[in-house]
């Protein structure tokens, strides 16, 4: 046993940082199709802004849209955190990126054929948001169940350099390039093509990898609402933990519906620029953020590990407001980056602050609590956005979101009790 041991460590220590979660063949697989999934979502970000502002050049079309993703996500999130906890995570995964493929089918069919109208894609991004809202639960609870407890900070920093990678960067330059050859519907189409990639990954993966999932889903202990209820008991017992959460609602409703908006707004009608230019600023925000997955991934984060999340997520809601004072592409791309690359570093330790901490039979309930609170204020960002800006002005917006949402932030690191856990957990290296 004692040269098993030795072997894995030796094999481990061979690997970069960042790769040695990626021995396991199930988490390799989660990983392949998380990856091309979210390529798809970053051709989503600038395809589903570009039909919206080509069918309507208003800000409220884009604020509706957004409303419309965003609540239905909202208002699934706890039921699908109790699921998670006592089904196979796996095929709801799979269940969920089903779901929102054939929706991006419809929207590339209704879009290549030139009957695109704004009401359908409000209709069909909210049964995608309803769908999103099982998936994220069930990914943060499967993580830490096909991933060596040691690895796990190394398993967050590669979630954190894939995602804005294949979000930020591979997705939104995808996505110009396919609008500028074929349209937002070649763009949706292609998108629904990564979900069946995603779809195929999953099926090949081995549910018996997962045993914490499998007894879950094999013995539920009680119904929904009790173990909804547990769930709640728990969170209401941490500070860190809900303190962290309100704090992220109050910060979203600031600055998510401002910066998904104005955004796309700023480059296409103020700017003038292109579904191009768009991409190369939320590619930036990938160079930023997988900077930061690279650095955390190698170094860890400080043993004062809440006062790190919240100085980095704080500076990254300041950098906010350098959207509002750009007068260029490449300004914006500076702020993008700033924005996304702190908000990663924190990302980074607030995540693996919750698998060590929290028990691994509540940590989708925590989870999609986490997920319900931190977002429950986002349609209502998304529906003050164009009244709000269109009262002071989008670059007023846009400062005002990211100064605003700083102070919210740093002030919650002094809640008694946020910083407590902080012996409880080393997440150096």
């Amino acid at each position: 046993m004692r040269h098993v041991f030795e072997a894995r460590h030796r094999a481990r220590r061979r690997l970069p940082g960042l790769l040695v979660p990626l021995r396991g063949r199930e988490f390799r697989l989660l990983w392949m199709g998380m990856s091309t999934s979210l390529i798809g979502d970053g051709i989503l970000l600038v395809a589903l802004a570009w039909q919206v502002y080509a069918l309507s050049g208003a800000p409220a079309a884009m604020s509706v849209v957004g409303f419309a993703l965003s609540l239905p996500q909202v208002a699934t999130l706890l039921f699908g955190g109790v699921i998670s906890d006592r089904f196979d995570r796996r095929k709801i995964m799979l269940g969920t990126d089903l779901v929102r493929g054939t929706v991006l089918v419809a929207l590339a069919v209704l879009s290549l054929s030139g009957l695109v109208q704004v009401w359908h894609i409000v209709a069909l991004v909210a049964v995608y948001g309803a769908a999103s809202g099982f998936f994220g639960p069930a990914f943060d609870s499967l993580v830490p169940t096909l991933v060596d407890r040691d690895d796990l900070v190394q398993a967050n920093a590669l979630d954190q350099f894939v995602r804005p990678t294949a979000l930020q960067m591979a997705g939104p330059s995808l996505g110009g390039v396919l609008i500028a050859t074929g349209g937002s519907g070649l763009a949706f189409a292609v998108d629904a093509a990564t979900f069946a990639i995603s779809a195929t990954c999953l099926l090949l993966m081995n549910p018996r990898r997962a045993p914490e999932a499998s007894d879950a889903a094999d013995s539920p202990e009680g119904s929904v609402w009790e173990e909804f209820k547990a769930g709640m008991r728990y969170v209401r017992g941490n500070v860190w933990l809900w303190g962290t959460f309100v704090a992220a609602s109050f910060a979203y409703l600031l600055f998510i519906g401002p910066t998904e908006v104005l955004l796309p707004f700023v480059v296409k009608n103020e700017l003038h620029g292109t579904a191009g230019d768009l991409g190369l600023v939320l590619a930036s925000g990938g160079v930023g953020a997988v900077a930061a997955a690279l650095i955390v991934g190698q170094r860890g984060v400080p043993r004062e590990y809440m006062r790190f999340i919240y100085v980095t997520w704080t500076l990254a809601t300041l950098a906010v407001a350098g959207y509002g004072l750009a007068s260029s592409s490449w300004h914006l791309a500076i702020a993008c980056a700033l924005v996304n690359g702190l908000e990663a570093a924190g990302t980074i330790a607030w995540a693996t602050a919750k698998q060590r901490l929290v028990p691994q039979e509540l940590m989708g309930r925590v989870s999609s609590v986490d997920w319900f609170i931190s977002i429950a204020l986002v349609p209502l960002s998304y529906a003050m956005a164009a009244p709000v800006a269109h009262a002071i002005g989008v670059r007023n917006t846009l400062l005002g979101a990211g100064v605003l949402g700083a102070a919210v932030t740093f002030a919650f690191l002094y809640l008694p009790g946020m910083r407590s856990p902080r012996r409880l957990v080393t997440v150096t290296t």
